[in-house]
């Protein structure tokens, strides 16, 4: 990575304004190195995102140890989003050989964050993709153990946590059955629009999903032309009904135009969008932070549990969506005073560059070293902390909670914040994620939720005095 001072902050510090130039094309690797004793999904195949060479070999991936000291982030702040990336149609071959290819990233240095330090990154981790590769997948690697989990769980309260979060993680068979009908619904689509390609996003792919997850999908339609989302779904939801493995297909015209289905004979139930693009941007900066700290997937898991319970978690009903609920995790975890998680945008902005082709997007969160925090505290103390955060200390009517800073932003007057509630910034379009809070009584309830459950769990330290945790696991484990 380059110094802050080398390169303009969001802007790649490569010639041609990309991720560092592909010697060839690639396929990716949607489990991302980790740390030792991080929960990673099993071995599969290779999910394609680009055909690679017939044939490849896997060098070894090394960045070199953090050198640079993180500088103090600016305190303006713009509320002006950023372009999006227009397609190229020339770019977008179809789906090819499943050889794997990885290429060593560039030396470059980076960024030491204050109150941690970051490990070299020295390696590939395991595999995710087509099920009908597996032929050709890579010589497997057994998954970590989490056991290294009980470092924060030396109380009642973080086993309680711990144990939740083991028995309700998504697991390789769920996602495999994700990917399958991925696959199937791929071929399909591709009689209809012949470049298109359909990804994985959301929790599903991001780390941070349950077993009971539902699986978000974006297909992609590139070129000059500009699709209409409704009538591509509407396309689409004909020939579904001609599908023998879908059922229940239902189009939603929301901001975000959505086609709801189920896979036939399963309670796996889908929701599709067409080049939603920043979904699958912030799938990877999102699965970034899920593995930067043990603690991260635990604490995200509970706190939406915890919402669910609470009746806060249904943005159709005008309280918070899970991904509103996931920035606001992380934006705690990166404002204490010893911080948990850094601000990976403001360190590496080259990887997540907002402007970089959809095709090199995996690979820029793939170069993001491990990130090692000073702060030990348990899982317990955290999510007390996190209740305590947001029901006393954050000041829900001047600041805008930004994960792309790292901190709270000062509310400014523009429409984006004006009148709001609740501000959570997307950390690529920086528009307001919480906007579907609009009406005072539901902002009160949700205050109320959180001053409530820090109030009782302050005074009892059992997870059960806040949420039903062994109704939510029976629950879990007969959904699959």
């Amino acid at each position: 990575m380059y110094p802050r001072s080398a390169a303009p902050r969001g802007r790649s510090a490569y010639s041609n304004g990309l991720y560092p130039p592909a010697p060839a094309p690639r396929c990716y690797d949607y489990n991302h190195q980790s740390l030792a004793g991080v929960n990673r999904l099993d071995r599969l195949p290779p999910y394609e995102w680009k055909p690679p060479p017939s044939s490849s070999s896997v060098p070894t991936l090394h960045t070199p140890n953090m050198t640079n000291v993180r500088k103090r982030r600016n305190a303006e702040y713009s509320p002006h989003g950023v372009k999006r990336q227009r397609f190229d149609s020339s770019s977008h071959p179809l789906i090819g050989s499943p050889l794997i290819q990885a290429h060593p990233p560039p030396a470059h240095p980076g960024h030491m964050v204050a109150g941690s330090s970051r490990s070299s990154f020295v390696g590939l981790d395991s595999s995710y993709s087509s099920p009908q590769v597996h032929s050709h997948s890579q010589v497997p690697v057994v998954p970590q153990s989490s056991n290294s989990l009980q470092t924060y769980a030396k109380d009642k309260l973080s086993d309680q946590m711990v144990e939740l979060f083991e028995a309700c993680q998504q697991q390789t068979s769920d996602l495999a059955q994700k990917e399958m009908c991925r696959v199937r619904l791929q071929q399909d689509i591709q009689r209809v629009y012949a470049v298109a390609r359909l990804y994985l996003t959301g929790s599903s792919m991001n780390g941070l999903g349950c077993r009971s997850s539902d699986a978000d999908l974006c297909l992609v339609l590139k070129g000059n032309r500009k699709h209409d989302p409704i009538y591509v779904l509407s396309v689409l939801q004909r020939l579904f009904k001609t599908l023998s493995y879908v059922e229940r297909t239902q189009l939603i015209r929301a901001k975000v135009p959505i086609l709801r289905f189920r896979e036939k004979g399963s309670s796996l139930e889908f929701d599709l969008n067409v080049n939603n693009i920043v979904g699958i941007r912030n799938t990877f900066l999102l699965r970034s932070y899920a593995y930067a700290d043990l603690r991260v997937r635990p604490m995200i898991l509970v706190i939406k549990k915890w919402a669910q319970h609470k009746q806060i978690n249904d943005a159709s009903k005008g309280t918070l969506s899970s991904y509103t609920l996931v920035l606001m995790v992380l934006h705690y975890l990166q404002t204490l005073n010893e911080p948990v998680l850094p601000s990976l945008q403001c360190d590496y902005p080259e990887c997540f560059n907002p402007l970089v082709d959809i095709d090199m997007v995996p690979e820029g969160s793939k170069h993001v070293p491990p990130y090692i925090s000073r702060n030990h505290s348990s899982l317990g103390e955290l999510l007390l902390g996190f209740l305590r955060y947001y029901a006393t200390d954050f000041r829900w009517d001047k600041q805008v909670i930004s994960v792309r800073e790292g901190r709270a932003l000062p509310k400014t007057n523009s429409q984006g914040w004006r009148n709001k509630y609740i501000c959570v910034e997307e950390p690529f379009e920086r528009n307001n994620v919480a906007r579907a809070v609009h009406e005072k009584m539901k902002f009160d309830a949700i205050k109320a939720q959180f001053a409530e459950s820090c109030r009782i769990l302050h005074e009892r330290k059992d997870l059960n005095s806040i949420l039903p945790v062994r109704a939510i696991i029976n629950k879990e484990s007969s959904r699959r």
